[in-house]
């Protein structure tokens, strides 16, 4: 199913007005260092003001992400005219406090504790998702090319439980569309063979190129958890099969996500979110035109058990080593 727009949960101007103002607010705290404890506890505080629409619509995804695992936010105030040029390096991140990056941190800040992982972009919180020349092959987020259905960070044990991505500026053609697909809506069609042989440990998953590592996961199951709603983990480009059957079944995983997959393009303002506990996500792919004005997302990580990377984390920072 493709979906040019999200026309669901759209916020009015009177609340866009609002969080400029919010996210405006809290930019000299701690010198606009997004990774600074005082920033993240201002964002916290101001997460309190937001509008209630736009809290409603957060804490409902928290409780329960739906069949598709995935939400869009339509009309958070980026300013496109006023945007810099795209960043054309693998490495570029936000460090330091805008409106767009502020915007993610107070919607992380509901859902749960931003984090990120120190192999990846330096471990900065608001990351950036651009194409960069010379990479359009590659199967991560500097790449153009068709990028395969995974969870984030499939490999790792404190992978997130949700993927943010505020989209800045779209893509020229306006054809670069975020891919996801639901465990929720497979399972009914999964068969009890591939069923049984996904709950097994018989897949490893390797660390995705991004992380400039060759870290592989020790064997694992893809699904976990309740059998009437498991969770998922998964990267079609990265998990190989250890058997036959596990092999068989992961085709018809692959062919089963294809099927129920959704396409939204997004837009300037849009904040999709993605449960990464039962959704799967991708991206279709564009021509990048390295001008300044290709297609710009930016990206941050949110975990709801945050006491569980404890050891992972030091000096109990937002950072994953």
């Amino acid at each position: 199913m493709l979906l040019t727009t999200a026309d669901t949960n759209t916020l009015s101007p009177a609340d866009v007005d609002h969080l400029r103002a919010l996210a405006r607010s809290v930019l000299p705290v701690a010198r606009g260092r997004l990774d600074a404890p005082l920033m993240i506890e201002a964002c916290r505080q101001a997460a309190a003001e937001t509008p209630a629409a736009f809290r409603r619509m957060l804490r409902s995804f928290l409780r329960d992400s739906g069949s598709r695992g995935s939400m869009v936010i339509s009309g958070l105030p980026v300013d496109e005219d006023s945007l810099p040029c795209t960043p054309r390096a693998s490495t570029s991140v936000q460090l330091t406090g805008t409106v767009p990056a502020l915007l993610l941190m107070l919607a992380a800040v509901e859902l749960g504790e931003p984090v990120a992982y120190l192999p990846e972009k330096g471990g900065a919180l608001v990351q950036d998702v651009v194409p960069v020349e010379g990479k359009e092959d590659f199967q991560g987020n500097a790449g153009s090319v068709l990028l395969d259905f995974h969870n984030e960070n499939a490999f790792h044990v404190h992978r997130p439980d949700y993927v943010m991505l505020l989209c800045l500026r779209a893509d020229h053609e306006r054809v670069a569309g975020l891919r996801t697909s639901c465990i929720r809506e497979v399972m009914p069609f999964l068969g009890e063979e591939h069923v049984a042989a996904l709950s097994a440990p018989e897949f490893v998953t390797s660390a995705p190129p991004s992380f400039g590592t060759g870290d592989r996961a020790a064997p694992a199951p893809v699904l976990t958890g309740s059998p009437e709603d498991p969770d998922m983990c998964v990267d079609l480009s990265a998990t190989e099969p250890l058997t036959p059957r596990a092999g068989r079944a992961l085709e018809e995983l692959r062919r089963l996500f294809d099927q129920f997959a959704q396409t939204v393009l997004l837009r300037s303002g849009d904040l999709a979110i993605v449960d990464n506990r039962v959704a799967v996500h991708g991206r279709t792919a564009f021509r990048p035109r390295y001008d300044g004005a290709d297609r710009w997302l930016q990206r941050t990580f949110v975990v709801t058990d945050f006491r569980r990377s404890r050891l992972q984390r030091p000096g109990d920072g937002h950072v994953i080593v």
